[in-house]
Formats: C-alpha cells, sequence, structure tokens
C-alpha cells in the first residue's frame, strides 16, 4: 500500500502545481504584462518538456528500481517550485515551467509502474481509478489554496507551499516503500538492453503515443481554459472561480472511482468508451447552460465521464505493457502524446478570439472526444493479467 499512496501523492503534487499555474494564469499574466494567448505558452512549454522527464526517470526506473527515480523526482519538484514563486519575469518563468515539465514528465510513468506492479490485479481497475484522480485531487487541492492563500498572499506564496509537502512525499517513499517485485525478476541489466528493449516494441509505443494523445486532448481541452472561460464568459472571477472548479473537481474523483470499477467487470476499453460517449453528450450542457445551477451540473458531469475514462488509464496501459520496459514504455508513450497535444490549450484560445470560449471549447471537445474514442476501440486489452509472465 505504501507504493501505492506515493505513486498518488507524487501525481497530486504535480496536478496541485500544474493547476496553480491554470487558476492563477490571469494574474500571473497582469504582473508580466502579458495576455491570456501568451500566458498559455507557460502551460504549453510544461506539456511539451514532459518526454523527456518521461525518458530519463523511466530508464532510471527499468535500469535501477522504482524507488530511486521517485525519490529524485519529489526533491526536484521542491526545488522547481521555489523557482516559480522567485521568478520576476516571463521568459524566467517560462523557463521555470520547461524545467518543470520535466520533473512532471517523470512522475507518471514510474509512479504507474511500481502502484501498479504491487496493488492486487483483481482491484486494478478501482485503485487505478483513485491513482488517476490524484489528478483530480491535486486540482481540488490547488482551488483550495487560491482561494484561502492568493487574494491575501498572492500567486507567489501558492508555490513557497507545494514545496514542503514534495519533501515529506520524498522521505515517505525512503522510508516506507519496498521496492517491486516484478521488476526484481525482469529489470534491464543495461542501458543498451533497454533500448534494444525499447525498440522491439515500436507498434506499442507508436499506439501510446497517438491514444494518449487524445485522452491528454480530451482532459486538457475540457480543463485548462475552464477558469478563465468562467471568468471571461460569466464575470466569476477569484474564490467564486475557484469554488466552482472545486465541486467540478469532486465529479472527477467519483468518475475515476465509478469507471475504475466497471472496467474491473466489464473491460477497460468498453468502460473507458462508454464514458467518452458521455462526456459527447454533456457538451451541450457543460458550456452553454443559462443558468448557474446547470452551469455547476455540467461541470461535474464532464469532469465525472473525461476523468472517469482518465482512471482507466494507468491499470490498461500498464497491463499492455512488457514488465521489462513498463517504467519507461507507458510513461514514454504517454508524455511523447502530451507533446502532440500541448497546442490544443493555444489552439482553443486562439479560437475564443472573436468568439465565445463557449464555442471555442465545445468545438475542440466534440473533435478530441471522437478520437479518443476511436484510439480507445482499436486497441488490445489485457485486463487483469498477471504481471512477470509477459514479454
Amino acid at each position: 500500500m505504501g507504493a501505492f499512496v506515493a505513486g498518488l501523492s507524487g501525481w497530486t503534487l504535480d496536478a496541485f502545481d500544474f493547476f496553480l499555474v491554470v487558476l492563477s494564469l490571469t494574474a500571473i499574466g497582469r504582473e508580466f504584462g502579458q495576455d491570456v494567448k501568451h500566458m498559455t505558452l507557460a502551460l504549453t512549454a510544461t506539456l511539451a518538456l514532459r518526454p523527456v522527464g518521461a525518458f530519463f526517470f523511466g530508464g532510471i526506473a527499468d535500469r535501477f528500481g522504482r524507488r530511486l527515480p521517485m525519490m529524485v523526482n519529489l526533491c526536484l519538484f521542491a526545488v522547481v517550485e521555489l523557482a516559480t514563486g522567485f521568478a520576476h519575469g516571463f521568459v524566467q518563468f517560462l523557463v521555470v515551467r520547461a524545467v518543470f515539465g520535466v520533473v512532471m514528465g517523470g512522475q507518471w510513468g514510474v509512479g504507474v509502474s511500481l502502484a501498479m506492479e504491487k496493488v492486487p490485479a483483481r482491484y486494478r481497475g478501482v485503485l487505478s481509478g483513485l491513482l488517476q484522480q490524484g489528478y483530480a485531487i491535486g486540482f481540488l487541492l490547488a482551488a483550495g489554496a487560491y482561494f484561502w492563500i492568493e487574494p491575501k498572499y498572492g500567486w507567489r506564496a501558492l508555490f513557497y507551499l507545494g514545496s514542503v509537502p514534495a519533501l515529506a512525499a520524498a522521505g515517505f517513499v525512503a522510508w516506507k516503500v519496498r521496492e517491486s517485485e516484478v521488476w526484481r525478476q525482469n529489470h534491464q541489466s543495461s542501458f543498451a538492453g533497454l533500448g534494444r528493449a525499447l525498440a522491439g516494441h515500436w507498434k506499442l509505443f507508436l499506439y501510446f503515443t497517438v491514444f494518449m494523445m487524445a485522452m491528454h486532448m480530451s482532459s486538457h481541452g475540457t480543463q485548462d481554459l475552464y477558469p478563465t472561460f468562467l471568468e471571461k464568459d460569466w464575470g466569476i472571477a477569484g474564490r467564486q472561480k475557484a469554488a466552482l472548479t472545486a465541486v467540478s473537481m469532486l465529479g472527477a474523483i467519483l468518475g475515476g472511482l465509478s469507471i475504475g470499477w466497471i472496467s474491473d467487470r466489464i473491460g477497460r476499453r468498453w468502460a473507458m468508451i462508454g464514458a467518452l460517449l458521455g462526456a459527447i453528450a454533456v457538451i451541450p450542457l457543460w458550456a452553454f447552460a443559462h443558468t448557474l445551477p446547470l452551469l455547476v451540473l455540467g461541470a461535474v458531469l464532464m469532469q465525472f465521464c473525461v476523468q472517469g475514462a482518465w482512471g482507466v488509464v494507468p491499470a490498461h496501459v500498464a497491463e499492455l505493457s512488457p514488465d521489462s520496459v513498463r517504467g519507461t514504455l507507458p510513461g514514454l508513450g504517454n508524455q511523447v502524446g502530451v507533446l502532440l497535444s500541448s497546442v490544443v490549450v493555444y489552439l482553443e484560445a486562439a479560437l475564443a478570439r472573436g468568439r465565445s470560449y463557449a464555442v471555442a471549447m465545445s468545438m475542440t471537445a466534440g473533435v478530441v472526444f471522437c478520437l479518443a474514442v476511436v484510439m480507445t476501440f482499436v486497441g488490445r486489452e489485457r485486463r487483469a493479467t498477471q504481471f512477470g509472465r509477459l514479454e
């Protein structure tokens, strides 16, 4: 259970930082004299550098074990948090956010491989749903911090705060987490061997890349500019914006657990496809609600569906991955998918020029959800496979 808690904590912290930037986007932009479109370059820089982290930390995880790269990653996270808070210009801020992309990219693949290799196979779907909802929990924590701290102390204090739990999580990994037995039995003896193993599974890597690109477009396309949509289209700002965002993340957590549990029974692919079709059906309510209660309901239902589908992903890609490259292959495919999807927020902001954010977001969501359904359908599945037997 320690390994699962470690993976959940790392992903929660990464999401906490990422969404601090999302929620503070307009405030940071005002201080640096940048509009929303240019500020989204900070989000793009983070997303685009994540493949570097996945390759670096994933390679170490497959060669030397899962614990070491996780501890190093969490310590670097604390350093980057402080550097973000101390940034004094837009270019400096962009550079720090790019470095954070490397750190964030290294966390997901290592955390997923360690956690999924240790949890019971029959509960892998529901625990995968909980693990992935570290993303939503991080969003909730970011919204809470923004609600209580930003109005009084400003956006910089939010990032100073984030360094403390990261160091605590690194200490927890060192003290409580044991190495994966699956890794001990199947680890790579050299980086050359790791390279050959990765090259031998290039078709699976390509599938992971396009599949994860579609999934990331679904997530970032419905979350990253949602606070800006509330502010620009609805005039909801400050604490109200943070509170509504937090409510939507409760739907995400429930969706991750529910769809993950369903995937243990009907299969990973059909559970994800059902959730994505539900997201398509919710678009009109989510983007074009005419009253505040309907707006809240649309936000909750959208994140229930989108993050419900995402909740199945850690278990699904871990089960499809060979044991000897599980630290690298899912994480690298995931983060290259992020790289390809990183333009979605910028394009969404560009579409909103001359039209409402509601129109821009609904157009984007409809396209990316359909792509995600197709990529999920054409893939394979190995639900509840026993690790240590798949190569």
